[in-house]
């Protein structure tokens, strides 16, 4: 787990309820720990049937809480409910959901969700028909109406062998619902920032499509970091393999037509366009209704034609709107790097470019390392040096950030 910005040094207080499900807040524990946060876990004394305590304190690196009256803290629950920034009950049972709509505090968790001062993060696990039932709706409801986020739960098959909805949600997405809740209010709050990201389609017939070896993962992981910023994301990508990228409203597209209209479209009222898609400059002539046969021919002649340019259209579209206010271009190129993304800056009126020589070995399409050059408007180059391409994604966002704030947009 890469180390992130918005969880370094974060106070966060997770709640482990007895579920057979507590092995996924182990494996939660352990990302926000890698991750840089500071993690106090409360067990109830059922959790500690189906998981130990010390297994806690090995992935986070501190004491695992059990019992309201065993520690030489004085009044802990006070403690750890007013210095935790983020307090998450994972998995939370019907039983504790119950508990907390209520009011009551008979244990460690309870009585610190009450003395809690922070965001509460709820995912409920529970078998069978216990989540439907109208008791257990209506305890929901009431969390939800005192601010509670409540996550999930999922749906697919349970500890009983019933299908059904009740399974926790993921670690991984649970991390992004985390990131989510404590990027509220950030230095991005209020801007609306659209992302593109992977690579386009483009087809030859039914079968059989050009495209390039994009992986998405930049752009994800600037969606990723705008959200950290509080920002509201689009994130519009092309096909690819990648986890979705919670907090984000996600458009799916497959050609780079298909991408420009969602570009245009959701830059109607958006601060920053960050285009870090690899949208195919060229496309077949004509597309072929059936599958083109091998046949007798030694070869087969593909005519190609241009694709439309999105920066161009998008500066278009900006000369007549105003929208949007920055706009962000990437550039992967195999030589001449900083003249081709001065070029590009000023020919497609960017504010910033973000250059990368995809034929090095450690950066481009098939690594999680980039090595970037950042050209701004006006021609001037910073280079950086080799990141990972989360910590590419926040500098192009602090730039983003400043570039906002000293233009007073």
């Amino acid at each position: 787990m890469t180390p992130a910005p918005i969880l370094r040094g974060k106070r966060l207080l997770l709640g482990v309820t007895g579920s057979i499900a507590a092995y996924k807040a182990a494996d939660l524990a352990s990302k926000l720990a890698q991750a840089g946060a500071h993690v106090d876990v409360i067990l109830t004394e059922s959790a500690t049937k189906f998981i130990a305590p010390l297994t806690f304190q090995s992935v986070t690196g501190r004491k695992a809480h059990t019992d309201l009256w065993g520690d030489d803290a004085h009044v802990i629950h006070v403690g750890l409910g007013e210095s935790a920034e983020l307090l998450v009950i994972a998995p939370a049972t019907a039983d504790a959901i119950a508990k907390m709509a209520h009011g009551l505090a008979n244990d460690l968790l309870t009585l610190t969700a009450l003395a809690a001062r922070c965001p509460i993060l709820v995912a409920p696990a529970m078998d069978g028909g216990m989540f439907e039932h109208s008791a257990t709706q209506a305890n929901l409801r009431t969390l939800i109406e005192r601010d509670v986020t409540v996550i999930g739960p999922a749906e697919g098959r349970m500890a009983s062998g019933l299908m059904g909805k009740g399974r926790m949600v993921e670690p991984n997405e649970l991390l992004g619902h985390i990131r989510l809740a404590l990027g509220r209010g950030g230095p991005l709050a209020g801007r609306r920032v659209v992302v593109t990201a992977g690579g386009t389609q483009e087809a030859l017939d039914p079968v059989r499509f050009i495209s390039n070896h994009s992986s998405g993962k930049q752009g994800y992981a600037i969606a990723q970091a705008a959200l950290d910023r509080g920002a509201e994301v689009t994130l519009i990508a092309g096909p690819n393999s990648l986890p979705p990228v919670v907090g984000a409203v996600a458009v799916n597209v497959r050609s780079a037509a298909e991408m420009a209209e969602a570009v245009l479209k959701a830059c109607a009222d958006a601060d920053a366009l960050i285009m870090a898609a690899a949208v195919a400059d060229f496309k077949p002539e004509s597309e072929s209704e059936q599958k083109i046969k091998r046949g007798a021919s030694n070869g087969y002649d593909l005519r190609l034609t241009k694709t439309v340019d999105i920066l161009m259209a998008v500066a278009e579209q900006k000369e007549r709107t105003g929208k949007p206010t920055l706009t962000v271009g990437f550039a992967a190129e195999t030589q001449s790097l900083i003249e081709n993304a001065r070029e590009k800056v000023f020919k497609k009126k960017l504010s910033l470019i973000v250059a990368n020589d995809v034929s090095a070995a450690d950066a481009g399409f098939f690594v999680d390392t980039n090595r970037v050059t950042i050209v701004d408007a006006g021609g001037g180059a910073s280079e950086l040096p080799l990141m990972s391409k989360a910590e590419v994604a926040e500098s192009v966002c602090e730039r983003i950030e400043r570039l906002l704030k000293s233009k007073g947009w």
